[in-house]
């Protein structure tokens, strides 16, 4: 697991420096381009006199204009390509955060590590079959959610429907109408108190997206903790009952976890532990 978080880390700096660097290289050939007229040929040819040539400000244009673009103070108040580029790269970027912190992840994933760790298994499951079977959950989970944003937010956009505003609204919404159900109150009126903000029940669209996020991660730490609980009980009575026939039997250099293994993994397959793990887990959001 620190194999893989060290290289998870390593990946994403190497990406982020990657896309900033492309991004400033990007935007400085342009800038180049357009004050020396290498792309559209002599300023003296495309403008005229010197005198006629346009502001800093003002928006190039010519008959070769190929690739990408950088506007300022552009009229229609919309993102040029350049920055359109960069805010795909930076979501891209950041999509393992907001899939771990707005999605039903957290509690998938802390569930699963709890059943391996009551049954006793360090390395069956691996970790890569747990975080994978974790995210298709997760997928499963949250297709609601995503087909309506798709829906209302990224069809409309793209058919030039409503503005980018409208459409980040209108995709935030359905994100919040799944994290509300599963926040505790007192987790968000924990963090209200906190950042000093009175809400009301009736009204909580008015809270803002920043207290719901980490009120959202707590609710979900806790309710994965109280899963695994219920999880240990039963391998635990295993344990008990193992390590108190061991000791009677005068057994005591004999590890307890060599003997109640066996049986934890049979009790397991006997009540078919997967299936219910899994469709209890699933439920928890319905």
């Amino acid at each position: 697991m620190k194999k893989l978080k060290k290289g998870y880390l390593i990946f994403s700096f190497v990406f982020s420096l990657a896309v900033v660097s492309f991004t400033l290289f990007t935007c400085s050939t342009r800038a180049y381009a357009t004050e020396y007229g290498t792309e559209y040929g002599a300023s003296n040819e495309l403008y005229g006199a010197t005198e006629n040539a346009p502001n800093a400000s003002d928006e190039v244009v010519g008959s070769g204009n190929k690739g990408f673009s950088l506007t300022f103070d552009g009229e229609d108040g919309n993102f040029t390509a350049t920055l359109r580029m960069l805010l795909v790269l930076t979501i891209i970027t950041l999509a393992p955060s907001i899939l771990i912190m707005l999605t039903s992840f957290t509690r998938c994933v802390i569930v699963l590590h709890f059943v391996r760790a009551a049954i006793g298994t360090n390395t069956a499951p691996p970790n890569q079959i747990l975080i994978g079977l974790a995210l298709f959950l997760t997928l499963f989970i949250m297709s609601p959610v995503l087909t309506q944003i798709k829906t209302d937010a990224v069809d409309p956009f793209d058919a030039g429907e409503i503005t980018q505003e409208e459409a980040i609204d209108a995709a935030i919404a359905p994100v919040r109408e799944f994290m509300y159900p599963q926040t505790q109150e007192k987790d968000l009126a924990l963090f209200c108190d906190i950042a000093g903000i009175t809400y009301d029940l009736d009204e909580l669209d008015e809270v803002p997206f920043t207290v719901l996020v980490p009120s959202f991660i707590l609710s979900e730490l806790r309710a994965a903790f109280i899963i695994g609980f219920l999880i240990y009980v039963p391998f635990i009575v295993i344990d008990m009952v193992v390590a108190s026939v061991l000791m009677s039997m005068g057994m005591m250099m004999l590890p307890p976890t060599t003997i109640s293994l066996p049986f934890k993994i049979l009790l397991f397959i006997l009540v078919d532990g997967w299936d219910l793990v899994i469709g209890g887990l699933v439920k928890t959001f319905y």
